[in-house]
């Protein structure tokens, strides 16, 4: 049975009874970007969405970051740039409590059918794919994003540079203060404006930190036992956050390393399979879990060179690769250790799981998951032996380490006979069509020596 669910015209009938006052509905896609993309719909407008979808463009699924076509992504002129019907997500269309305007939100995907050839180019639809493909086995994805981000200023200081946004006492974060309570609550307003629309919008937050730096958050979502239904909620959560932050006249910031001398900002993905009964199949006494949790470790290492484009899209993405950073250098696993690529927490056996921690907050949390969740596949059907876990200071023991540039990895990709039968050659042409043109991009602008010209002004 597919995981691609479309919402009945009877959620938008109670909306609209529930919400007079809405006028405006904002109608989104997710590119493979992870740019939200779409149009702002009057009120009138919205039950013939939720009746025969609305039409959009081919090639908004195929631009770059900077939104500019792709000529051979397939999407453009060889189509003529089609319309193609998208139809609401269920559960997704909620208040955006931020918007002066009184507007609400509602996510659409392509339909398999009627969305083409975009629905080839929609990353939620490979992700249902991917999890299709565990089902069909009988292990069901349980899944939670934790993502971390940057409280910045609107204004730049006096040398152009972001700075982090001032806290309520007028002063502004110098300190790392990780594990700050005081620095939680000098954004105490943003935050409890921030976890009043999770609650309206249903999107599970639940933990918050003060981060590795000055300005930097982490707030948790909780797991799911519909790994489609966490990514969804992980994607409506990055664009709440924004939004919250810009009516605090802030700018919540996901880039991997805005700079150059401070923490990255990553997206934690943890992990664990069910059987259909719900049970988890990684729980055991034992903290390393049991031989399918190694198991699912061994195919996410072996297929972590040839995701890791998924992971880390963009060229600022590789910054974060430093030792003793917290973000990892290589393709190790361990028990308990912030230090390895993928850790499997300690904690009561039922709660057993793996922690990936190597994504970016700039990853998209649909194709991210769809290369973890694939990886996993891999391992457990060729019943890989990911080695000995890390013990110690996996910096310290790091051998093969990742590559840290972006050109690397796109080839990587490129070439991977794995992923081009895990996510299928259609997607992968589309997807590998963007990189390079954002690659050319890029290069063209800076030269091929200057990279750190072109990150600092992002």
């Amino acid at each position: 049975m597919s995981c691609v669910t479309f919402a009945t015209k009877q959620e938008a009938l109670t909306f609209l009874e529930q919400n007079p006052d809405i006028e405006m509905f904002e109608l989104f896609i997710l590119d493979n970007n992870g740019v939200p993309r779409g149009k702002l719909l009057h009120r009138d407008e919205l039950l013939a969405v939720y009746e025969s979808g609305r039409p959009l463009p081919s090639t908004i699924l195929g631009l770059t970051i900077n939104g500019d076509d792709v000529e051979n992504s397939g999407l453009v002129w060889d189509v003529g740039d089609i319309d193609c019907r998208a139809y609401p997500i269920s559960g997704s269309l909620t208040r955006m409590p931020w918007r002066l305007m009184p507007t609400a939100a509602v996510q659409v995907s392509m339909h398999p059918k009627e969305g083409m050839p975009a629905t080839i180019a929609d990353p939620r639809h490979l992700l249902a794919k991917v999890i299709e493909g565990l089902q069909a086995d009988g292990y069901y994805p349980v899944m939670a994003a934790e993502l971390e981000f940057y409280l910045l200023d609107q204004q730049r200081d006096s040398n152009g540079r972001p700075q982090p946004a001032r806290d309520v006492d007028g002063g502004r974060p110098r300190g790392t203060q990780v594990y700050g309570l005081r620095e939680l609550e000098q954004i105490e307003p943003f935050l409890a404006d921030l976890y009043s629309a999770c609650k309206l919008q249903g999107i599970p937050a639940r933990t918050a930190i003060s981060e590795y730096a000055p300005g930097q958050v982490e707030i948790t979502l909780e797991h799911r036992t519909d790994a489609l239904q966490a990514m969804d909620e992980a994607v409506r959560y990055k664009r709440l956050v924004k939004g919250v932050a810009h009516k605090h006249g802030m700018t919540a910031c996901f880039m991997a390393k805005p700079f150059d001398d401070l923490a990255g900002t990553g997206m934690h993905m943890h992990v664990s399979l069910a059987d259909k009964e719900g049970n988890n199949l990684f729980a055991s006494e034992a903290t390393d879990g049991t031989p399918l949790l190694k198991q699912a470790v061994g195919g996410m290492l072996s297929t972590l060179l040839d995701s890791l484009l998924l992971f880390c899209p963009n060229a600022n993405s590789y910054r974060r690769f430093q030792t003793n950073s917290y973000a990892p250098l290589a393709a190790t696993w361990g028990v308990d250790n912030r230090t390895v690529s993928l850790r499997v927490p300690g904690g009561p056996a039922f709660s057993r799981h793996i922690e990936h921690r190597i994504c970016g907050a700039d990853a998209n949390p649909y194709l991210a998951a769809a290369a973890i969740l694939a990886g996993i596949h891999r391992g457990i059907r060729e019943q890989l032996d990911p080695g000995a876990p890390v013990e110690g200071n996996g910096y310290a023991q790091a051998t093969e380490l990742l590559p840290t540039d972006w050109l690397t990895t796109l080839r990587a990709l490129e070439g991977s006979t794995w992923a081009r039968e895990a996510f299928g050659g259609e997607f992968l042409g589309v997807y590998l069509a963007v990189k390079r043109a954002e690659y050319r991009q890029f290069m063209g602008e800076v030269g091929e020596q200057d990279w750190r010209w072109y990150l600092n002004q992002a």
